[in-house]
Order: structure tokens, then C-alpha cells, then sequence
């Protein structure tokens, strides 16, 4: 029986050891394990639940469309790319778990993000994996100071949104007298106070700075104190949801003056809450949506017939965020996270539908690509 246990010992001992060779040396080319055999896992991050959910499925299609055309075309490096959807609801607490679940599901990168005070956490959440991760909505200036070297902004910060909010209402209104409001959310915040300097420095008087409760639904006192004060230009940096209910009341408040909004309201859907006659006139700050960029013309078709809906505001940076990311990790020749960071860092020229693509050291898209949508018509027309 003893020379029977030995034998058994030796064997296990053995079988751990050709275990651990083979862990070591098979199914992956990446230094980090995470190839999944013939698939490479790359995270989404996006508002599945919450107010904003709409925007995470305009995301989340064009993330698809773009994974499923690189797939068609062999993958990356003969890898095909399966998508893991995490939530990040607009939510803190959300987003970190959300994010957590990506980094035990050993995704090698992530594309998406919407609500920059979500973000904010999670991308400590995934600093600490050092995962890189494709920002394609979220842009509060918060975040690249962090100074994160994995964490990758597609769209323009909040600096130069407020520099294009605050010229084009003094230069375009003429205003002198600018009320600006906010939800108190990291990005609405962020964004509010810049304008505000903005506006400073331009030689206009910030007659109102007040955030309200994104909760609510009546700010008749809000309109009573803006009525008072007659500003030349009210400008609201929160979301489309509040945003359409601002602007209805503004309108039927008679309050004197433009009626303006940041990104995170840049949506059809502001126009249908607020109803197309209060909306008339609402002036969006924004990155371009692909109903005007010439370089997206023929893509849209291509978005409808397989989704049957138009294309959302972040859907063609969302597709562009997913391309540049594959097109990294295949520079890189590898999933090791090291190498596609430096491969990230070494875009230069990409083609996206914004034009070709270089990040500045601290991950920021080197050229602002904000422009002013002003609603003529029930419709987002191209104002500036």
C-alpha cells in the first residue's frame, strides 16, 4: 500500500507539472493570457439602464457593426473580436461594477463610456488592470488629468466645448448678460465652469450660475428668477433628459433670449420632450454626428439597414472607437496591454470619420472637433 501512495504521489506531482508548462505556453500569443483562443475579448462600457440607456444602444450598435465588419475581414491578426457589454448606467457605483465584471471576464480592452462622472471611477477601476480603454462620449477634462496612461479620449474635452458655447453665444447673440445652469453630475459641472470662464474672459457677465435636481420635472422658480434677470443667452451642460424639459419651460416662461445646450443633450429625442415649437431655435454645442460629416454619408445607410434606426450622436465615434482600437492591438501584434498602449500612443493618421487621428500625451485627441447644431424646423441643423 505505501509503494502504491508514492506512486500515486509521484503521478500528481507529475500531472501539476506538465499543467503548469502547458498554462505557460499554450492557446495565447499574449504575455498576459488573455487571447481566448481564436477570440480576443474587448469590453464595452456604455449606459445599458438609467435615462440614458438609448444613447448606450446607439453606442453599443455601432461598436457592434464595427466588430462584426472587422470579423468579416479575418479579425485581428486572425483573431476574431467577441464583444463583452458591461452597464455603466450613468451611474458611479454602476460603472465601477460594471467595469470590475470586465476585468474578471479578461477583456484585453474597452470602447465605449458615456457619462463622465461614471467614468471617472471606473477608469480607476481600470488604471489599477491597466487595461487600455477608447473613451468615444465621455470627455470631462477631470478625466485626462487623472494622468492615466491606458485611458484614450475620442472626443474633445470640456475646455474646448466651452470655448465654442461661449464664443458662439457673445459673438453670434451678442450676448452680454449669460445665465448658465447645471445637475451638478462631474461633466455638467465641469462644463459649467468653464463656460463661465469662458464668458469672463470674452467680456460677458455670468448673470446666473444655479444647478438644479435632475429628479425634478417643474423649475417654474428657476424661470421666474431667469424671466427677472433677462439673459441674453441661458446655456444648460447636463443631459437631454432635463435638457427638453428646460427648454419647454423656458419657452413657455417667456424668459428673454437663446436657450443653448451642451453634448450630453445632443439628441432627437430633446426635441420631442420639449416639444419641435419650444425647441425651435435651441442652439448644441457638440462633436459632429454623422448627419454632418461627409465622410459618414455612406455609412449611415449601411447603419439603418442593419439596425433599422437612424444613427445616434456617439454612434460614428463609438464605430470609430472600435477600429482604432483593432487597429492598435494589430500594430502591436499582440494582446499584451504594454504593447497596444504604445501602439495607441503611436496613432498617427488614422482615418476616422472626424479625419485622421493622433492622441496628445496625456490621451486627449489632438484636434477639438466641436461644431453648433441649431434646432430649425422640428430638426438639428448645421449652424456653425
Amino acid at each position: 500500500m505505501s509503494k502504491w501512495l508514492s506512486r500515486l504521489g509521484l503521478l500528481v506531482i507529475v500531472m501539476m507539472m506538465i499543467t503548469a508548462c502547458s498554462s505557460k505556453t499554450g492557446g495565447s500569443d499574449s504575455s498576459d493570457g488573455k487571447d481566448k483562443g481564436s477570440e480576443i475579448l474587448i469590453g464595452t462600457l456604455t449606459p445599458i439602464t438609467g435615462s440614458s440607456a438609448k444613447m448606450g444602444e446607439d453606442m453599443n450598435n455601432a461598436i457592434q457593426m464595427a466588430a462584426d465588419e472587422i470579423n468579416a475581414a479575418g479579425g485581428i491578426n486572425g483573431k476574431k473580436i467577441k464583444l463583452v457589454k458591461e452597464d455603466e448606467g450613468c451611474d458611479p457605483q454602476i460603472a465601477t461594477a460594471g467595469a470590475n465584471k470586465l476585468v474578471s471576464k479578461d477583456v484585453v480592452a474597452v470602447v465605449g463610456g458615456y457619462c463622465s462622472g461614471a467614468v471617472l471611477p471606473a477608469s480607476g477601476v481600470m488604471n489599477q488592470a491597466d487595461i487600455p480603454w477608447i473613451l468615444t462620449a465621455a470627455n470631462s477634462a477631470k478625466i485626462p488629468e487623472q494622468g492615466f496612461k491606458d485611458i484614450f479620449l475620442l472626443n474633445s474635452t470640456a475646455p474646448a466645448q466651452a470655448k465654442s458655447a461661449a464664443e458662439y453665444m457673445v459673438n453670434k447673440f451678442g450676448a452680454k448678460k449669460i445665465a448658465i445652469i447645471n445637475d451638478n453630475s462631474a461633466y455638467a459641472v465641469d462644463l459649467a465652469e468653464r463656460t463661465r470662464d469662458e464668458v469672463k474672459g470674452m467680456g460677458a457677465k455670468v448673470i446666473a450660475f444655479d444647478a438644479v435636481n435632475p429628479e425634478e420635472k417643474d423649475f417654474n422658480s428657476l424661470m421666474t428668477k431667469l424671466k427677472e434677470l433677462k439673459p441674453d443667452a441661458t446655456y444648460w451642460t447636463g443631459y437631454y433628459n432635463v435638457g427638453g424639459l428646460l427648454a419647454k419651460q423656458f419657452k413657455q416662461a417667456g424668459v428673454s433670449g437663446a436657450f443653448g445646450v451642451g453634448d450630453g443633450s445632443n439628441d432627437p429625442t430633446i426635441i420631442k420632450i420639449a416639444g419641435p415649437e419650444n425647441a425651435e431655435g435651441l442652439f448644441v454645442t457638440t462633436t459632429p454626428t454623422p448627419q454632418f460629416q461627409e465622410s459618414a454619408k455612406d455609412w449611415i445607410p449601411k447603419y439603418k439597414e442593419k439596425f433599422g434606426a437612424d444613427p445616434g450622436p456617439y454612434s460614428a465615434i463609438s464605430y470609430d472607437g472600435m477600429k482604432v482600437m483593432a487597429d492598435a492591438i494589430k500594430r502591436a501584434g499582440s494582446t499584451d496591454k504594454d504593447k497596444v498602449i504604445k501602439a495607441l500612443n503611436e496613432t498617427n493618421g488614422f482615418e476616422t470619420f472626424s479625419g485622421p487621428l493622433k492622441f496628445k500625451g496625456n490621451g486627449e485627441t489632438a484636434t477639438s472637433n466641436f461644431v453648433v447644431l441649431i434646432v430649425k424646423n422640428g430638426q438639428m441643423t448645421l449652424a456653425q
